[in-house]
């Protein structure tokens, strides 16, 4: 009860997200920047899901979790941006509780797949540097297909304990939400009851999820540039190191993001920045991920090459084809 002393207790229906501020002067700027990213998001990891779903040489355990990891990057980005460019476009900031804990949930979801997907992938690169002679039987599509299902299921599971207890809380004093989506700090912050129960078991929840992936991933690394450094040429080591440094890449930029937003303190961040940060980690990192694939990957680059010279090719049969007629 201590929390809820002091406070209007008329309970609210409906949250503010303040988003990036009242002035209607940015609004349209921040409205096409967020669109850009968003199309360019979506179009980056639709092509990467398209490529390794059409291309017979990225039919392998690396580009099918490449190929989940884009899909999740797809979901994850929807989950809050098309609701962040209807309030840009708008002006309508309200979202209904029903909404805003659904919104968290699935973004619970989506993020904790991907860091468990990460771990899985740096698991594969660890098989192909480490043990490769026995890489094809340890690592084989029946492999990939249950830890991309085990990733699914251990999300879902760790975050349905925590949004079942989301929805038994009430609101009141205060709709005003802080920031650009839903999020659990600023969210639980507006609770009328008691919530330590609830915060206790989202931090062992989130802990278990952080602290499981990130140790097998840093476990994976450790012996992969181990192996690495034994390799007596240099050449060796540049090709073993190129065959796990786009992902290496990918993780550096998420757990960067995802440790400055949630670990590093913020009580005396400005708000502004927190969001900055929030940005990056939320936005940025999912555009990024398939740039620095397409870029970095010889493989993709290749599949990349092919599929426009088909579609030139194709648009140039299919122009003859007009002029014929």
């Amino acid at each position: 009860m201590g929390k809820a002393e002091g406070r209007n207790q008329t309970l609210i229906m409906e949250f503010i997200l303040l988003g990036f501020g009242n002035g209607p002067e940015p609004q349209p700027l921040l409205f096409l920047l967020f669109l850009v990213i968003y199309v360019v998001t979506m179009t980056g990891n639709s092509l990467i899901v398209g490529l390794v779903a059409a291309d017979q040489h990225l039919h392998t355990p690396m580009y099918y979790l490449l190929g989940n990891l884009s899909f999740l990057e797809i979901g994850y980005s929807s989950t809050y941006l098309p609701r962040l460019l209807a309030s840009l476009l708008t002006g309508d900031r309200a979202i209904s509780i029903k909404g805003c804990i659904v919104q968290l949930y699935f973004f619970g979801i989506l993020i904790t797949a991907e860091s468990l997907l990460l771990s899985a992938m740096s698991y594969d690169r660890y098989l192909a540097i480490c043990h490769p002679l026995r890489y094809a039987a340890l690592m084989n599509g029946r492999v990939c297909c249950q830890l991309v299902v085990g990733c699914w299921i251990c999300s879902f599971l760790l975050c349905s304990v925590v949004n079942i207890s989301l929805f038994q809380l009430t609101f009141c004093d205060s709709k005003e939400i802080d920031h650009f989506f839903c999020d659990f700090t600023p969210l639980i912050k507006l609770s009328c009851g008691d919530t330590q129960t609830l915060e206790l078991v989202t931090f062992v929840s989130a802990a278990t999820g952080t602290f499981v992936s990130s140790l097998l991933t840093l476990t994976s690394y450790v012996c992969i540039i181990t192996t690495i450094l034994r390799i007596p040429s240099t050449t060796g080591r540049k090709k073993a190191f190129s065959t796990c440094s786009s992902h290496l890449i990918v993780l550096t930029v998420f757990y960067v993001t995802l440790i400055t937003v949630y670990v590093v303190p913020t009580a005396n961040t400005p708000k502004v920045l927190h969001k900055i940060f929030s940005v990056f980690y939320t936005v940025l990192t999912p555009m990024l991920n398939p740039v620095i694939y397409c870029l970095r990957n010889k493989d993709v680059k290749e599949s990349l090459r092919k599929a426009l010279l088909k579609l030139i090719a194709f648009s140039n049969s299919l122009r003859g084809f007009k002029d014929s007629l």
